[in-house]
């Protein structure tokens, strides 16, 4: 028996060490299949890593193109308030002229008025001063309420003839 505990021994530990590297084999193929889906992973991980910075990026120009059109909408928003203001004041300013030059015109008008009534009355008083005179010195009163129209005279009218037409001779000299 002795020969054949040597083998036996050599054999088993020769198997043992077949099982080791088959188990080792088969945790380096288990490793492998890790380390293979790690790295499908990690591309994948990779691959929307770089879509999404892609994206970031776009996301980031969009934003700063936004933010400008803002502060440009900003400083016209600014602007037209600015102008806005200033029409209103100009307005305002257009509406006291137009008062005063209406107030002054209102002004004026009433003057006229007072000044009318007032050359109405001298005239009533010159009036019948005139016609107290003509009647202390018995002249008919020429300024009655009745004005006759007085037939226009056409002096030329006077002088000239009705000569009938074939009526004439003419006389060469």
């Amino acid at each position: 028996m002795a020969p054949s505990v040597p083998r036996t021994r050599a054999s088993t530990a020769l198997c043992m060490k077949q099982i080791s590297l088959d188990n080792q084999s088969r945790m380096i193929r288990r490793i492998r299949a890790k380390l293979a889906t790690k790295r499908r992973e990690s591309v994948a991980i990779k691959k929307e890593h770089e879509s999404t910075q892609v994206a970031l990026e776009a996301s980031h120009t969009t934003i700063a193109g936004l933010t400008e059109i803002g502060l440009c909408m900003s400083k016209k928003i600014e602007r037209l308030k600015a102008k806005k203001q200033q029409v209103r004041e100009s307005h305002l300013e257009c509406h006291h002229k137009l008062h005063a030059r209406t107030q002054e015109v209102e002004d004026t008008i009433q003057e006229q008025h007072l000044i009318t009534e007032a050359l109405i009355e001298e005239k009533a008083s010159l009036l019948q001063t005139i016609q107290g005179l003509q009647e202390d010195n018995g002249a008919p009163a020429p300024f009655d309420d009745e004005w006759e129209e007085e037939p226009e005279e056409d002096p030329e009218g006077e002088e000239l003839e009705d000569i009938p037409v074939g009526e004439g001779e003419i006389v060469d000299e």
